[in-house]
């Protein structure tokens, strides 16, 4: 895709990952930060809306508190806690000297997985942008508490990095464009760290398996990493939006995409389309419940987009209520769906292997005739 055509956009989300907020020595680099401002101050003005999700308040917090490592939850969440302070006062004195206003928001895992907090988000940062703010985004690692209760174990969460939180910040509101800021120059076929030679790929349409195989893990001090980006250009890019990953280590290096310069990997968008509510299905909620289904529900829902019936379900695991959403499994445990159950954990139990005209017999009741109709159904 010719880049003009690629960013041709309105509504951004802006990515920056910890470590291209400090420099060699773990300090704050605040030319490239205030770099950043500069270029998202003239995006503003141009007439652009932008969201920004920022790392670094566990890195700032370590570095002011002088410690190299978190070996607790709790140290992480104190560190977290005075490092957000610290990053908000660059952003908001940066943003400052060029009359751009901003917003702080920061963000659990369950302000996504419930549906009301998602759709009160989704108004409060549309709000947001109709007053030409700056919303600056953070997972609030202060609260969060995923790490730290053992009870989550089983629990699959909708994010657990800022990789994934940009991607579900992009696709709640529409965004036409999410750019991913990182230390790395964007994708390449084989890790370059480990062969210098790799080839590097410079647009991608469709994150295929093969796609998703070349992500790596974490740099030292991110939590994110490749894998972790490609998932989030997955999600983008199945509801139409443009994903780039590139190297926030240029210099003004927002200013060189705009003007278009070959900087980063593109991601085109796939043909399909995903409602807004099927993406909340799928990617932005916690997910607890599963349902084993025989080989003939997963073909039924993979090629002709069937309800699932009670007569196709396997076995139950884990406890969940009814309108919760559940992950949808084959025999081998691979996860391919995710839908919105019509019956808690316990009438689905008594039900499964049953015709569906026989679920008013066994429960006494029948809410429908399929444990997830089609319509609460988003195929992965």
């Amino acid at each position: 895709m010719d880049r003009k055509e690629f960013l041709n956009v309105k509504r951004i989300v802006v990515k920056l990952g910890t470590n291209i907020l400090r420099n060699e020595h773990g300090e704050v680099a605040l030319p490239r930060i205030y770099s950043f401002i500069e270029d998202i101050s003239s995006l503003v003005k141009a007439g652009k809306e932008v969201i920004l999700v920022t790392s670094g308040a566990v890195g700032f917090g370590k570095k002011k508190l002088n410690i190299t490592s978190t070996d607790s939850p709790a140290l992480k969440q104190a560190c977290a806690a005075i490092g957000q302070g610290k990053l908000m006062s660059i952003y908001e004195d940066g943003f400052d000297t060029y009359n751009i206003i901003t917003g702080q928001i920061l963000l659990t895992e369950d302000d996504f997985s419930q549906r009301k907090k998602y759709l009160t988000l989704r108004a409060t940062l549309n709000r947001l942008l109709e007053l030409k703010a700056v919303p600056i985004i953070n997972q609030n690692d202060t609260v969060t508490v995923i790490e730290s209760d053992d009870t989550f174990n089983d629990v699959q969460v909708c994010f657990q990095d800022n990789d994934k939180l940009s991607a579900l910040i992009a696709s709640e509101l529409d965004a036409d464009l999410l750019i991913i800021l990182s230390d790395v120059p964007g994708l390449y076929k084989e890790n370059p760290k480990l062969n210098p030679n790799a080839e590097f790929i410079k647009e991608v349409t469709g994150v295929t398996p093969e796609i998703l195989a070349m992500g790596t893990d974490a740099s030292e001090g991110g939590r994110g990493g490749m894998r972790t980006k490609l998932e989030a250009a997955k999600l983008v890019t199945r509801y139409g939006g443009k994903v780039l990953i590139a190297n926030g280590k240029i210099p003004f290096v927002l200013s060189e995409i705009f003007n278009y310069k070959e900087i980063g990997t593109m991601f085109i968008p796939t043909v399909e389309y995903l409602s807004e509510k099927k993406r909340w299905i799928g990617y932005a909620t916690n997910i607890i419940g599963k349902l084993i289904v025989n080989d003939g529900a997963k073909e039924a829902i993979l090629k002709k987009e069937s309800s699932l019936l009670p007569i196709g379900v396997v076995s139950i695991l884990n406890d969940f209520k009814r309108g919760e959403v559940v992950s949808i499994r084959d025999t081998n445990d691979v996860e391919f769906a995710r839908g919105i159950v019509n019956y808690n954990s316990e009438d689905c139990k008594r039900i499964i292997g049953n015709h569906s005209k026989e679920i008013l017999n066994v429960l006494g009741f029948k809410n429908y005739d399929a444990i997830i109709t089609r319509d609460n159904i988003t195929i992965l």
